[in-house]
Order: C-alpha cells, then sequence, then structure tokens
C-alpha cells in the first residue's frame, strides 16, 4: 500500500500536478499510511514535512460540531429549541427575497425559528457568497464584509430560504462557534482546547498560528487557467473578533488523524470519552430527510469551481459531516462521513472498513480537478492496502 500511495503522490508533485501533499490514513486505532511530498511553497525550497502546517478552513467544521454535541450532552445547548434563545441575533432571522430596481434588497421574515440542528446540517438558510450570487450582490450593497474577515458584522446576513426547507452549504457553524461560547463562557479557541485538543493530543492545532508553526506553514497556491500553479499571500486573520469555527482552524495531518480517530472509536481517543457513542452514531445520521446534498454552483471563481462530488450518489448530511449513500469508485462504504476544506484538503471516516484517511493540500480555487484527482488516487491505495491485508488474513 505505502509503495503505491507514495508513487502517485511523488510523481504529482514531481509533475507539478500539485505543489506539495501530506496524506495519513488510520484504522481506529494505527496510523497504516503517512506520506509526505513536494514543496511548501513553490517559491522557496523547503520540502514538505508531515509536520507541516495547513490551513484546515472548512475541515473546522467537525470540530466545532463536536464540541456542541459535547455541550448537548451536557444540556446546554438543544438541537431543536430555537437557537435565538442563546444567540439573539439569530431570534428573528430575516429571509432574502431578491431586491428592488435600484438594488435595494427586500427581505422578510422567517417563517420558522433556526435550531442548532439547521445550523449543523446547513439547512438554516445560511449560504457563502462564493457559491450565491445574490450574496455577492447583497455584500456589495449593503458594504458588509465576508465571513473570511472574522469581523461580527459579516455574520449579521439575512438567510436566503426558510430554516429547514433547503441544503445549501454556508455559514451555519460560525453560528455554531458563537452558540458554542454563548453555552460555555469562554471563547470558542479556549474550548476547543480545553475539551478536544489536549484530551486528543492535538498538540499542533489552533486559530493563531504559533512561531512554531509559521516555520512549518505551507503557502497559499492559485492554480492559473493553463493548469499551473503561482504561490499568493495568505492568511486567517490572526486578531479575529470571533474566531471561525466554520473554517479558521490551522493543523497538521498528525493532529487531524486524531479527531477523526476519535469519531471513528464512538468518541473514545487517547484515553478519553469525548462524546457518547450514542451520540457519534446520532451525528452520522441523516438528519436532512428527503432533502440532498446539492450541486454547489461557483459565483467567486478564483475560490471555489463548481462543486458536484460523487455526481451519481445522492448525498445526504448529518450533524456536520456529508454522508455517501452509495459506495464511491475509490472503495469507500455506503454511509461514510467525509467533507472538505477551501484549500483542497479532505478527509473522510468509514466505520464499515474501519479506516480514515486526511489528505492536505494548499491549492485554490476549491474541488481543483488536478487535487481531486490525487485525493482519489490516495483513497484507491489506501482501499486497495486493506483488500490485500484482509486476502493474507
Amino acid at each position: 500500500m505505502q509503495g503505491q500511495i507514495d508513487q502517485l503522490l511523488a510523481q504529482a508533485c514531481d509533475g507539478a500536478e500539485i505543489p506539495g501533499v501530506v496524506a495519513m490514513a488510520a484504522t481506529s486505532d494505527e496510523v497504516i499510511s503517512q506520506s509526505a511530498f513536494g514543496k511548501r511553497d513553490l517559491s522557496k525550497d523547503q520540502p514538505m514535512t508531515a509536520d507541516s502546517v495547513f490551513w484546515i478552513a472548512s475541515m473546522t467544521k467537525a470540530i466545532t460540531a463536536a464540541a456542541a454535541m459535547q455541550l448537548v450532552e451536557q444540556g446546554k445547548l438543544s438541537l431543536d429549541g430555537s437557537i435565538g434563545s442563546v444567540l439573539p441575533d439569530l431570534a428573528a432571522p430575516q429571509v432574502l427575497e431578491g431586491f428592488d430596481a435600484d438594488g435595494a434588497p427586500r427581505l422578510r421574515a422567517a417563517r420558522t425559528p433556526i435550531t442548532l440542528r439547521h445550523l449543523l446540517t446547513h439547512t438554516a438558510g445560511f449560504c457563502y457568497d462564493m457559491w450565491n450570487g445574490d450574496m455577492v450582490q447583497y455584500l456589495a450593497k449593503t458594504g458588509t464584509p465576508g465571513v473570511t474577515s472574522c469581523k461580527d458584522a459579516s455574520l449579521k446576513v439575512p438567510i436566503m430560504s426558510d430554516p429547514g426547507t433547503r441544503w445549501e452549504y454556508g455559514t451555519n457553524i460560525d453560528h455554531v462557534g458563537k452558540a458554542v461560547e454563548a453555552a460555555c463562557g469562554s471563547k470558542l479557541g479556549v474550548y476547543l482546547r480545553d475539551n478536544i485538543f489536549v484530551p486528543l493530543g492535538m498538540t499542533d492545532t489552533g486559530f493563531r498560528i504559533t512561531p512554531s508553526q509559521r516555520e512549518r506553514l505551507v503557502g497559499m497556491h492559485i492554480r492559473n487557467a493553463d493548469g499551473s500553479l503561482t504561490p499568493t499571500p495568505f492568511e486567517v486573520e490572526q486578531n479575529p473578533e470571533f474566531e471561525m469555527g466554520g473554517g479558521g482552524l490551522y493543523s497538521v495531518a498528525a493532529d487531524y488523524i486524531r479527531f477523526t480517530q476519535m469519531i471513528l472509536n464512538k468518541g473514545r481517543g487517547q484515553g478519553h470519552q469525548l462524546l457518547k457513542p450514542e451520540t457519534i452514531a446520532l451525528m452520522a445520521q441523516n438528519h436532512i430527510g428527503d432533502l440532498d446534498m446539492g450541486k454547489m454552483t461557483s459565483a467567486v471563481a478564483f475560490a471555489t469551481n463548481d462543486v458536484d462530488l460523487y455526481p451519481g450518489i445522492v448525498k445526504k448530511w448529518g450533524l456536520s459531516f456529508m454522508i455517501n449513500t452509495a459506495a464511491t469508485p475509490e472503495g469507500r462504504s455506503a454511509g461514510s462521513l467525509a467533507w472538505a476544506g477551501l484549500a483542497n484538503t479532505y478527509y473522510w471516516i468509514d466505520p464499515v472498513r474501519n479506516v480514515t484517511g486526511v489528505i492536505l493540500m494548499q491549492v485554490l480555487p476549491f474541488a481543483d480537478t488536478r487535487s481531486l484527482n490525487v485525493f482519489a488516487g490516495f483513497e484507491r491505495g489506501v482501499y486497495a492496502g486493506l483488500d490485500a491485508a484482509q486476502r493474507v488474513a
């Protein structure tokens, strides 16, 4: 397995398909594959290493969701009560219905309250401007900052549909982060450190880049129209008004695999029970009913391509996870959990085969075809290794 994976990743880096990559796979109790190839930054001569630090973007979401579910277990948050009781800003949500002739937004009151379950499943109505042209127009017309500014004002935007009526990927988990803070009385980063990172030994994960991490930080790269890659300056706000529970964390592969192993291990990791087994089971269920995860159509081309992962497979959503309802071509079992980060970082958790994987790159736009091909090859290699080991056994 390792030889096949290493050959694939090395060829992708040597052929300038991607700048560099770190990939890890594990069962519930041991790491079974680890690779690092290429460069951290094409403008510098630093080789990629296993401890290189990446912006994991929306891979932050599952961690924030786990924190929220800890507080649900403690009775400090409710999945189905109005989130407005915890976050007054969300007590009377407004739906954007369109724009007047002069471009002014037309708003109406939402027909139902927003719940934590809506937020965790991306059915609350919030969107990301990069996949919603109406929000691009709204931000421009009102002068509202984008969410990556980490300004509180960026979260004070209308929703695009009534809660519970549509799946739309958006800023929902940033509000979950705010709910965690309101329920526990501390900053999100402090809560995550004390209740997830320290128990799991995730010593290299946080919202702020430490001096040690900066020495190992992987540079961002833009995919040009001709397929070439250009290094570009990028950094999440290091003095934020709010810590972005939907996408603000920096981490390393070994840390994140400990988190996904905890999910695979039914809430247990490094000798600590972070969540009850029944909570993990709940998070892994379809919580959007007859709704489906739809295609995400780009409205901001430099940030993302159109996103239509596994187009022949119906996708549902759990409490922060994408769920594939059929086996994927790479070998992932039906009912597995997965998601990704904007700069082409990806993970999956397959309880049926007892395997999880993480692959980290720093390339924009999201859903970059060459990066997705590398991810698919890595995943195929992991499953081929499992199949070979089963045959020997």
